[in-house]
C-alpha cells in the first residue's frame, strides 16, 4: 500500500516536471502571441472578436451569451411555474425553501426602502438580480464560439459588454422613472431627472466591476508562472464576488430611488394635516 503511495507521487512529479519543462521550452512561442494589450483591449472592444448571427450581421459574443442565459431563465421559469410550484407543500423541501427564501429577500429590499408602490419594483429587481448573477456566473461554463475570423473564444458574460450594461442602467432608470410618474405625476418626473446621472453611474459601476474580473484573469493567464492553478482559483472567485456584490449593489440602488421618487410630497401631508385640524 506504502509502495503504491509512493509511486503515485513520484509520476504525478515526473508528470508536473514535463508540463513545467513543456510551458519553459514553448515560451519564446508565448512571446510572439497575442500582447496583453491586444487582449484587454479585445475584451473591451471586440474589434477581432465577432461572431456572425446567423449569417446576417457580426455581433459582439455578449449577445450571443445574453440569448443563451435569456433563454435558459425563460425556460428555467417556465419549468419551475408548471412542474413545481404546483406542488409546493406546507413542509417545505429544499428547493422549495431556497425559492421563498430569493423572494422574501428581494420582497424585503423592496419594502424596506420603498415602502410605496412597491409591487412592481419587486417582480423588477427580482427579475435584475436573478438575471444579473445567472449572466455573471455564466462566463464559467466557457462554452466556445467560432469568430468571423475562424478562431474559437469562450463566451463572456453577457454585462461584460458595455452596450449590454447600459442597457441594464437606463431600463432601471426607467423603472424609477416610472414610478415617480405614478405615485407623484410631474412632481415625480421632476425628482428623478435631478438624478440624470444615475444610470451612467449604474451602467458602468456594472460594467467596470464585471470587466475587471475578466482583465484580471486574463493577466493572470499571462503569466506563464501563475497560469497553471491559479486562474483557476481567481476566476471561480471573481465571478462568484461580483455575481453576488453587483446584484445586490444595483437592486439596492434601484429599490433605493425608486422610494425616494415614490415618497407621497410633503406639502400634500402638511395641507391634509392642517384640514383635519381646522375640521377638529
Amino acid at each position: 500500500m506504502k509502495h503504491n503511495k509512493k509511486m503515485t507521487v513520484v509520476i504525478l512529479l515526473i508528470l508536473a516536471a514535463i508540463g513545467f519543462g513543456v510551458c519553459i521550452a514553448s515560451s519564446p512561442h508565448l512571446q510572439h502571441a497575442e500582447s496583453i494589450k491586444e487582449t484587454m483591449r479585445d475584451a473591451v472592444l471586440h474589434e477581432s472578436g465577432k461572431i456572425s448571427l446567423f449569417g446576417i450581421k457580426d455581433v459582439n459574443p455578449a449577445l450571443i451569451s445574453a440569448f443563451y442565459v435569456t433563454g435558459t431563465l425563460l425556460l428555467a421559469a417556465a419549468m419551475i411555474r408548471i412542474f413545481v410550484i404546483p406542488r409546493f407543500k406546507l413542509i417545505p423541501g429544499r428547493f422549495q425553501i431556497l425559492l421563498e427564501k430569493l423572494v422574501d429577500f428581494f420582497d424585503g429590499l423592496a419594502k424596506s426602502n420603498s415602502p410605496h408602490k412597491n409591487g412592481f419594483l419587486t417582480v423588477y429587481i427580482f427579475s435584475a438580480g436573478i438575471y444579473i448573477f445567472a449572466s455573471t456566473l455564466f462566463e464559467l461554463f466557457g462554452l466556445q464560439a467560432t469568430t468571423v475570423l475562424g478562431h474559437s473564444i469562450a463566451l463572456p458574460a453577457p454585462l461584460s459588454d458595455i452596450n449590454a450594461a447600459i442597457a441594464m442602467g437606463c431600463q432601471s432608470y426607467l423603472v424609477i422613472l416610472s414610478g415617480g410618474i405614478a405615485a407623484n405625476k410631474l412632481r415625480g418626473v421632476a425628482s428623478t431627472l435631478k438624478e440624470f446621472s444615475l444610470p451612467i453611474s449604474m451602467s458602468f459601476r456594472l460594467f467596470g466591476a464585471l470587466l475587471s474580473g475578466l482583465l484580471v484573469t486574463e493577466l493572470v493567464y499571462y503569466t506563464m508562472y501563475l497560469s497553471f492553478v491559479l486562474p483557476v482559483i481567481v476566476a471561480v472567485l471573481f465571478t462568484l464576488l461580483h455575481a453576488l456584490i453587483q446584484t445586490y449593489v444595483l437592486t439596492m440602488l434601484t429599490s433605493v430611488f425608486y422610494g425616494e421618487v415614490t415618497e407621497p410630497h410633503r406639502k400634500k401631508e402638511k395641507k391634509h394635516k392642517k384640514a383635519v385640524l381646522n375640521r377638529a
